[in-house]
């Protein structure tokens, strides 16, 4: 008979921030506020730990009637989440709001990612395993994600098709440099047609006829592109190949990327 868990005293690690964080070890009761890292935990077999995530926590099915939801990841609903007594709160940088992450680092374990490429989500994948209580899973997932891509070969700087990959309509968004998004799109075969951009750039239809990219990718999220919008950017650029593409597979950088290699592969 397997005995219980009791947890020990406080495990003090270190977030991709740089910040030192001391978490009651095993945690036992877990918030996540991205949904990728909801996910992950899952995946992880920590669900039954998971008592808290965000209205976006879409992965697993179960993750939100199984967990209380606590508002979105840009709005925490901190009574709900006070009610839940957390002893470790999983967040990200970018996917969540400083004041919001201060505010609940006052009270609360808070570990942040801060993710930009493949290397850093593996890492993080290994940190939240054995913070959480999974070590060998982690570095087990971590291991297979990096051998999916290491077989994906990516061709040569000019062997690389240029390709627009648009976040959002009225206005135009593009994923630049520096974002995950942008490492993405390196390995699956593609160079960033607005590169010389940083972050989430604005751009008007001009400018996507100026730089004139052979594929464009319209991301199923955060705006919901659909084969109804492929059109409207045939339009700006009569050339280009537009497509939908499942910007989970993206964009998402926790155990989601297991399917990531093999889709880019077909997008070739």
């Amino acid at each position: 008979m397997e005995l219980p868990i009791i947890p020990s005293l406080p495990l003090t690690v270190t977030d991709q921030m740089g910040r030192r964080v001391a978490v009651p070890f095993p945690p036992q009761r877990i918030v996540s506020l991205v949904p990728s890292q909801t996910e992950l935990l899952f995946d992880l077999g920590l669900g039954e730990k998971v008592v808290g995530v965000t209205k976006f926590c879409i992965h697993p099915a179960e993750a939100r009637t199984k967990a209380a939801v606590i508002g979105g990841t840009k709005n925490f609903d901190f009574e709900k989440i006070a009610a839940l007594k957390p002893d470790l709160i999983i967040g990200n940088k970018e996917e969540n709001y400083q004041a919001g992450i201060e505010q609940l680092a006052a009270d609360y374990s808070v570990w942040l990612s801060d993710i930009g490429n493949l290397p850093e989500a593996l890492d993080m994948i290994r940190r939240v395993g054995f913070t959480a209580g999974a070590k060998e899973k982690a570095a087990a997932l971590a291991a297979e994600i990096k051998a999916s891509f290491a077989a994906l070969e990516v061709p040569a700087p000019d062997g690389l098709a240029s390709a627009a990959y648009f976040i959002w309509r009225k206005p135009y968004m593009v994923a630049a440099s520096g974002t995950f998004i942008d490492d993405m799109l390196r390995r699956a075969g593609f160079r960033n047609a607005f590169a010389g951009q940083t972050r989430y750039p604005e751009i008007t239809a001009e400018q996507l006829a100026a730089v004139a990219p052979k594929r464009i990718l319209l991301s199923s999220e955060p705006y919901p592109f659909g084969e109804k919008h492929v059109a409207e950017f045939q339009a700006i650029c009569p050339g280009a190949t537009i497509e939908t593409v499942d910007g989970e597979l993206f964009s998402w950088y926790g155990s989601r990327l297991r399917k990531s290699a093999a889709y880019f592969r077909q997008l070739r």
